[in-house]
């Protein structure tokens, strides 16, 4: 059984199927068809909705995904869909500023705009264009283009009213806190079953228990096999509830990140301490996904394409491995064996990644290489991080995405660095030991000379960019 609230009405389910989508949900058992389906894989934004939840005694709100989010992450929030904002006999003001601003669409992507903008305006103390452009990002279509919807966010944030949601907030925090208990919860029909923790305790005790499940963090990689692959997942264990998995914190030597936190917590909290790491996270798929989408979950995929890796690489950082009640640390260069595959044994999960502070210098960067600026998956994910003492390169990892079966170090090129000056001439051989290191294959999103030839030039990048050859600078999404 779940509950969570449907706007203001509590919902109790006894029986849902595990694999169904909150998308589905909506549009099937609650008959709200204003969230669209348009793509299944969490690209172009029409399905969007917003999840509250307490935090800190406080209503949170954030926008994600439904045709990616599974019914099990609905457990003690509330959820808001577009015929919820109405207020009263009058449109919300997100809704106002739409039509004021002449932003409203064919009406199938509208929805998911006005959503998206929503929570904007929740999480917003006022206007800020760069804000309101990572909100946006993951709402593809443009048919009104891009000013009168800018315009209409503009709208939105200067002149924010209180509504309905704000007034009954004191109310909400009471009610979802009310739904939060320390049992493990079960969801099953249809032949599947979901079990949701509470605790890591109990997390690993089940997870031990059936090895052959499939952990659920964000969902927003594995309930691809539901929507694309049409594949059903008998066995599911639900991480969303356990907030030990989500800590971040650090001490005076590391930075520990737990393994559920998500990609946006993560960008937050890393703003300061790894500011590289946190504006290459602004260009992880959409807001949508990183609201849910895990650290531990990108990592342990074990994509070659993952944008995480390649950062934690050249990090030197270790994951803490957990089976039962025994833990364990695994450099995250011992950890990927090969396509997919892991060191990680069944009924193993991770707990936590570690970053050793000394390992991070202040020339630390990270680029990707996309068709596109937002919402897209890399072609090349480069990640360089160089130590220099007396102008000489005492220490070198370099980590690259997408040019190998796994997440790999340019071992090579970091061997041609150590113990030279950066200059043209060492970056020259580093580029040429590259191709000791990889052999990239080809694929629709690019070819192996192409990959090959961009991760040299990333290097090339670096020197300039180190010698103050190159200023790079920020470029907005939008052009007013």
């Amino acid at each position: 059984m779940i509950q969570f609230l449907l706007n203001n009405r509590l919902v109790t389910e006894h029986a849902l199927d595990p694999n169904l989508t909150v998308l589905n949900y909506l549009r099937g058992a609650q008959q709200r068809r204003g969230t669209k389906e348009g793509c299944a894989s969490g690209d172009c934004g029409a399905c969007t909705v917003t999840l509250g939840k307490v935090v800190d005694g406080q209503m949170h709100y954030q926008a994600v995904n439904s045709c990616l989010t599974l019914v099990s992450s609905l457990q003690g929030k509330q959820l808001i869909t577009v015929e919820d904002l109405k207020q009263g006999s009058e449109l919300h003001s997100v809704q106002q500023a739409m039509v004021d601003c002449h932003g409203s669409q064919c009406g199938y992507c509208t929805p998911g705009f006005v959503m998206s903008l929503f929570t904007l305006q929740k999480n917003s103390d006022g206007w800020n264009r760069h804000q309101a452009e990572q909100a946006l990002a993951g709402n593809l279509c443009r048919c009104t283009g891009y000013r009168p919807i800018m315009d209409a966010a503009q709208q939105a944030c200067e002149h924010a009213c209180t509504d309905a949601f704000t007034a009954n907030a004191t109310s909400l925090v009471q009610r979802l806190q009310a739904l939060s208990n320390d049992e493990v919860q079960i969801i099953e029909a249809d032949g599947s079953r979901c079990y949701l923790p509470k605790t890591v305790a109990q997390l690993a005790d089940l997870y031990q228990q059936h090895p052959e499940a499939r952990l659920v963090a964000g969902g927003t990689d594995l309930t691809l096999q539901i929507t694309q692959q049409y594949q059903r997942l008998p066995l599911l264990i639900a991480l969303e509830q356990v907030n030990e998995l989500k800590i971040c914190h650090q001490d005076q030597d590391h930075i520990y990140l737990g393994a559920a936190a998500s990609l946006h917590q993560c960008y937050q909290f890393l703003a300061q301490q790894i500011p590289a790491f946190s504006r290459m996270l602004e260009r992880f798929a959409s807001l949508q996904i990183r609201n849910q989408g895990t650290l531990g979950g990108n990592i342990g995929n074990a994509s070659p394409i993952g944008d995480c890796a390649p950062m934690l690489l050249a990090l030197n950082a270790q994951l803490v491995l957990q089976q039962g009640e025994r833990q364990r640390k695994v450099p995250l260069d011992q950890f990927f064996t090969a396509y997919r595959q892991t060191v990680m044994q069944p009924g193993e999960f991770i707990h936590s990644i570690t970053i050793p502070k000394v390992t991070v210098s202040p020339n630390f960067t990270a680029w990707k290489v996309a068709k596109r600026l937002d919402d897209d998956i890399s072609a090349v994910f480069a990640a360089i991080n160089l130590h220099i003492n007396d102008e000489v390169i005492v220490e070198a990892r370099i980590a690259f995405g997408g040019m190998a079966a796994t997440p790999k170090r340019a071992l090579a090129a970091e061997t041609a660095l150590l113990g030279q000056p950066l200059n043209l001439t060492s970056i020259e051989k580093a580029c040429a030991a590259l191709s000791m290191d990889f052999q990239p294959l080809s694929d629709f999103r690019a070819s192996a000379d192409y990959r090959l030839q961009v991760a040299r030039n990333l290097l090339r990048r670096y020197y300039a960019q180190a010698s103050g050859e190159l200023t790079i600078t920020e470029v907005s999404r939008y052009v007013s």
